[in-house]
């Protein structure tokens, strides 16, 4: 498709067009693309667009979106491990961990979005990340070459992707197209769904998820497990922050590490904002916020 608006297709529902949008059926029809498509085209990959701002002239080239059954298909190994195709929601990776009775993904239900986009920064939350249970993950590269990467929890003799808080090592033209995880072990799958109602009731009472936001906009100063670890809320709040506005942009009074589109917001209002809180925080705190919301694509549309 030509000139697709992308403002549909990502949380904040801000953002200009792509060149050209790509929905692939299958892993064939990406690999083929690839392979046929010009190496000077750029190429965008976007998932579910729950951490991503678009900027308001819209991405060069061509932007491929995973979505459909085949990229949203969960399956269960055995007992401990599932896959996933990188469509899948993170949420539905850990209601299917539940259903097949597996312990340990409970967390993902946490993360908003696929679980394609959150290999890219090691999504995590409720102390574990998603190396913390990542065995293998397939993908394609610019060329339409499928390459497998073994993760942190694998032990296959295959390439690894090195992971640590908040990002990993893999090229910037890989495209994830299917995860292998493992669990912990395994529990009754009443019991298990319980908890991750138990975790979703938590999400609803402490973040704007009702609002047009994204995930967390940035990560926190340390890394888990840092003694006296800081939290980027709270140094966005003793900066002041909380329910500051730009245009139709304001940081979330119900938690300050959420940025959300009141309504009439462009991706120039929102980027504005959370450069104006960063900017704040180190006046008051010498502290450099880094964005964990990803931020792509023109500032102003092509002439």
């Amino acid at each position: 498709m030509k000139d697709a608006v992308l403002a549909p297709y990502t949380w904040f529902r801000v953002g200009g067009a792509a060149d050209w949008l790509f929905l692939p059926a299958d892993t064939d029809d990406l690999s083929a693309f690839l392979q046929a498509l010009d190496p000077a085209i750029p190429v965008t990959v976007l998932g579910v667009g729950s951490n991503l701002i678009v900027r308001d002239g819209g991405i060069e080239g061509v932007v491929i979106r995973l979505m459909g059954k085949h990229w949203g298909e969960i399956t269960a190994v055995d007992a401990t491990t599932l896959t996933a195709g990188a469509g899948a929601l993170d949420l539905s990776v850990a209601k299917a961990a539940a259903a097949n009775g597996t312990r340990g993904l409970e967390f993902l239900s946490g993360i908003p979005g696929s679980i394609g986009g959150a290999t890219r920064t090691n999504a995590g939350c409720y102390g574990r990340e998603l190396k913390d249970v990542l065995t293998s993950l397939e993908g394609i590269t610019r060329t339409g070459k499928r390459v497998v990467y073994q993760g942190d929890s694998g032990d296959q003799g295959l390439p690894a992707v090195q992971m640590a808080y908040r990002h990993s090592d893999l090229p910037e033209d890989f495209i994830v197209t299917r995860l292998v995880l493992s669990g912990d072990g395994t529990d009754d799958p009443g019991a298990i769904l319980k908890d991750i109602e138990t975790l979703q009731a938590r999400r609803a009472e402490t973040q704007p998820i009702r609002d047009k936001t994204s995930g967390s906009t940035f990560a926190n100063p340390d890394p888990p497990g840092t003694p006296n670890q800081r939290s980027a809320w709270k140094v966005i709040d003793a900066a002041g922050c909380r329910g500051l506005r730009v245009g139709g942009a304001q940081v979330s009074e119900k938690h300050c590490n959420f940025l959300i589109n009141t309504g009439d917001a462009t991706a120039a209002d929102l980027e504005a904002l959370g450069e104006l809180v960063r900017a704040r925080v180190f006046d008051h705190s010498g502290i450099q916020l880094r964005w964990e919301v990803r931020r792509i694509g023109r500032l102003h549309p092509p002439a």
